[in-house]
C-alpha cells in the first residue's frame, strides 16, 4: 500500500469515528473538500483552451470548500468537491460550477454514463431506491413548474419531473428530479467542521453524451452555484438554512485556496452591482487602463445585447475580450518590448521569448467597474510561462470562440487568482480584493458568531501521475523548441 492510499485510509477511519457528530444546517458555515478537475491529467495548451470552450457552453451555501489545484493555465480547470448524498450517505465527486444551476449526479441504470475516471477517483452511481430519504419529484409539483416556467403539458400526477441540459460543446445530460439529503461539512468552530444534512432537489442523470460521457475527465456529476432558484445554494437559502453568499480565493502560488459559502467579515471587500436578469455573474465594465493609459475604445464596446456586462467566472482558465479590445490591448502591452517577435503556438496562443523579469518589462492592466471598483492584473497574472524563456499571453480574442461570442468579455482564473472574490446574492453584488489565498478568512453565522476558515490544498497526485504529467510537459517543451527555433 503506497503512502497516499495509507493516508486516505486513515482519513476514512477518522471520518467514520464517533468524534464526528452529524447536525442539521442552522444558518452556519459549511465545508466540503474540493479537488482540481484536471488533477493528474496530461495537459497541453489545447487541452485547457478546449476546456474553456466547453466551460463557456456550461456557463449558464455559509460553506468552506477545501480546494486543490492551481490557477496556472497548464494546471487549472474546474474544481470538484466530494459530497454525501442519501441515507445512508454515500460519497460523490461533483464538479463545482458557478456558471450553471442544478446539481445532478449519474444514476443507476443510466445510458452512456462514465464507469471510470482518469482523475484517480472512484465513480459512484446514485440509486434512489437505496436511500431511505429519497423521493421522486413529480411534474405537478411547484419545483417542476418553476423550472419549466409553468405547468407541463400532458403532466399527470405521479409522472416524474424531467430535466435536460445541453451545453455549448454539444454534450448533454438528461434524467429526472429527485429529493434527498445532501451531506456537507458545517463549520462548528475556528478551523473545525462537522457533517451536516440538508434536503435538496437534484437531477438523477439517466443519459449523458459528449464530454460528460467520457472517462478522461469523468465525475459523478455537476454542482451548480448559479443564481437560479433551482441551485443548491438557492434552495438551502430559501429554506432558511444559510445566507445566499459565497467567496473564493484561488492560490496559484501554493495551490488550492479558499471557498467559503456564507457571510465573509474579513477581509473587507468592496463590491460592484450585478447586472440584473442575467444567467451568469455579470458586472458593468467601464474602461481598461494599460500602464496608466486608458484604452481608446468605442463607447458601446462592453454592451453586448442580451448578454450585458462582463462575466466573472472562476471556472474559466483564461480571459476573453471582444475583438476590438483585444486588438487594441495587445499592441499596447507589447509596445514596451518592440524588439520581441510573437510566435503563434497551436494556432491560437501568442508566445514570445523573454529572459528578463516580466514585472519590470510589461505594463500593469486595470479594469475599472461601476462604483469605482477596479481589478488590477499584473504581468505575471496575464502572462504564463511554458519554459524558462518562453511566455504566452493569457488574453484571448473572444471573436474566434463562437459565432455570437465576438463581443463577449469574460474574466477567468488567470486574472482572478490571488484575490478574494465575493458573490453577494442578497445585495446582488460582486467584489474582490487582493489577498494571500494561503491564509485564512473570517465568516459570521446568523447568530453573530465569527469563525476562521483556513486555506486548503488537496492536490495529491501519485508519483505515477506526476511522472506522466512531467512526460507530457517535456514533450510540449520539445514541440515548442522545434517551433521557435
Amino acid at each position: 500500500m503506497d503512502l497516499w492510499r495509507l493516508a486516505y485510509s486513515v482519513l476514512l477511519f477518522l471520518a467514520s469515528s464517533s468524534s464526528f457528530i452529524a447536525v442539521d444546517f442552522v444558518r452556519a458555515n459549511v465545508v466540503f473538500p474540493v479537488e482540481h478537475k484536471f488533477k493528474g491529467l496530461e495537459r497541453n495548451l489545447s487541452a485547457f483552451k478546449a476546456h474553456d470552450v466547453r466551460r463557456h457552453g456550461r456557463t449558464l451555501f455559509d460553506v468552506d470548500l477545501k480546494l486543490g489545484g492551481n490557477g496556472q493555465p497548464t494546471e487549472t480547470g474546474l474544481y470538484f468537491a466530494k459530497i454525501g448524498i442519501g441515507s445512508p450517505s454515500k460519497q460523490y465527486y461533483v464538479q463545482v460550477d458557478t456558471g450553471s444551476d442544478i446539481l445532478w449526479v449519474n444514476c443507476i441504470g443510466c445510458s452512456r454514463c462514465p464507469k471510470k475516471s482518469g482523475l484517480g477517483i472512484e465513480l459512484t452511481l446514485y440509486d434512489p431506491k437505496s436511500s431511505s430519504t429519497s423521493s421522486l419529484v413529480t411534474c405537478d409539483q411547484d419545483f417542476c413548474n418553476s423550472t419549466e416556467d409553468g405547468p407541463l403539458i400532458g403532466c399527470k400526477p405521479g409522472l416524474a419531473c424531467q430535466y435536460n441540459v445541453v451545453y455549448g460543446d454539444g454534450s448533454s445530460t438528461s434524467g429526472y428530479f429527485v429529493e434527498d439529503k445532501v451531506q456537507l461539512d458545517q463549520v462548528t468552530g475556528n478551523l473545525r467542521t462537522a457533517p451536516a444534512n440538508g434536503s435538496i432537489i437534484f437531477g438523477c442523470g439517466s443519459k449523458q453524451s459528449g464530454e460528460l460521457g467520457s472517462s478522461s475527465e469523468a465525475l459523478d456529476g455537476i454542482l451548480g452555484f448559479g443564481q437560479a432558484n433551482s441551485s443548491m445554494i438557492s434552495q438551502l437559502a430559501s429554506a432558511g438554512k444559510l445566507k445566499k453568499m459565497f467567496a473564493h480565493c484561488l492560490d496559484n502560488i501554493h495551490g488550492g485556496g479558499i471557498f467559503a459559502i456564507g457571510q465573509v467579515v474579513h477581509p473587507k471587500v468592496n463590491t460592484t452591482p450585478l447586472v440584473p436578469n442575467q444567467a451568469h455573474y455579470n458586472v458593468v465594465l467601464k474602461d481598461i487602463e494599460v500602464g496608466g493609459d486608458v484604452l481608446s475604445l468605442p463607447s458601446d464596446t462592453f454592451e453586448n445585447g442580451l448578454r450585458k456586462g462582463t462575466i466573472i467566472d472562476s471556472g474559466t482558465t483564461l480571459a476573453y475580450l471582444p475583438e476590438v479590445v483585444y486588438e487594441t490591448l495587445i499592441p499596447k502591452i507589447m509596445a514596451q518590448q518592440p524588439g520581441l517577435k510573437l510566435h503563434t503556438v497551436e494556432d491560437q496562443f501568442d508566445c514570445f521569448q523573454y529572459i528578463g523579469n516580466v514585472e519590470h518589462g510589461f505594463p500593469t492592466v486595470k479594469f475599472h467597474f461601476e462604483r469605482s471598483l477596479s481589478l488590477t492584473v499584473y504581468p505575471h497574472e496575464y502572462l504564463f510561462q511554458i519554459r524558462d524563456d518562453v511566455w504566452c499571453i493569457g488574453w484571448q480574442n473572444s471573436g474566434i470562440q463562437s459565432k455570437d461570442g465576438s463581443q463577449m468579455t469574460l474574466l477567468g482564473d488567470l486574472v482572478l487568482s490571488n484575490k478574494l472574490v465575493l458573490y453577494d446574492l442578497v445585495e446582488l453584488a460582486i467584489g474582490w480584493t487582493e489577498y494571500n489565498c494561503s491564509s485564512g478568512i473570517k465568516v459570521k453565522d446568523d447568530s453573530g458568531v465569527v469563525y476562521s476558515v483556513g486555506a486548503h490544498n488537496l492536490s495529491s497526485a501519485s508519483t505515477k501521475i506526476i511522472r506522466r504529467t512531467l512526460t507530457s510537459f517535456l514533450l510540449l517543451i520539445a514541440m515548442l523548441q522545434s517551433f521557435l527555433y
